[in-house]
């Protein structure tokens, strides 16, 4: 990151107006034991786009901010640009009940060792059944190497077995699909048979 914010800083030279680094951060509290670093310390002119959907286990609640730096090239221009932005779109707005009980809540997060344990039996299991898989450091979500070139025929193959796997297309890269585990952990164990019969099917 210290690359890319020295990259930028760079890039600027002689530009008659600074990159603004956009920073999507909803899943900053769920890593498992690594901290992330503020990119605004690095690089000033950062704007940070946080949801505490993730970190409070409130899927679906559009609840966040966006949080201009200081130190960002006309920052008080851009701040009165999003701010009018969010009274343009005022159908998105959080309900005021959920904007009281949110600002009690800074400071707090979910429970992550649910989120790891869910991992470590998916990814183990995953694993021993011969998919290729990216143990994940945060978030809830693990990315596993199509065994075919097509990912999304190979999420159509395993919807035979009532597995609901994304195809990494959506995310910018090809050949792996993204498995959900911020679910139940009888709802993994359930699931691990499917799988199983899943990579008998591909020969792993």
């Amino acid at each position: 990151l210290a690359a890319l914010a020295a990259m930028l800083v760079h890039k600027n030279e002689g530009r008659a107006s600074k990159i603004v680094l956009i920073e999507d951060e909803p899943y900053r509290e769920l890593t498992y034991g690594a901290q992330v670093p503020y990119l605004m310390a690095l690089y000033p002119h950062t704007v940070v786009c946080y949801s505490f959907s993730k970190a409070l286990s409130l899927a679906g609640e559009r609840i966040g901010y966006i949080a201009v730096s200081p130190q960002c090239e006309n920052a008080e221009a851009l701040f009165a640009a999003v701010c009018g932005a969010g009274r343009a779109q005022g159908y998105v707005c959080a309900p005021s009940l959920f904007q009281r009980v949110t600002a009690k809540c800074l400071g707090q997060s979910g429970d992550i060792a649910a989120y790891r344990e869910n991992r470590d039996l998916l990814y183990n299991a995953l694993v021993q059944d011969g998919f290729t898989c990216i143990p994940p450091e945060g978030a809830f979500y693990l990315f596993m190497k199509s065994p075919e070139p097509d990912a999304k025929a190979f999420c159509e193959r395993a919807r035979k077995y009532e597995l609901l796997l994304v195809p990494s297309d959506s995310f910018g890269v090809e050949g792996y699909v993204r498995i959900s585990y911020c679910v139940a952990k009888e709802t993994i164990q359930n699931s691990l048979p499917a799988f199983q019969k899943l990579a008998k099917e591909y020969g792993l």
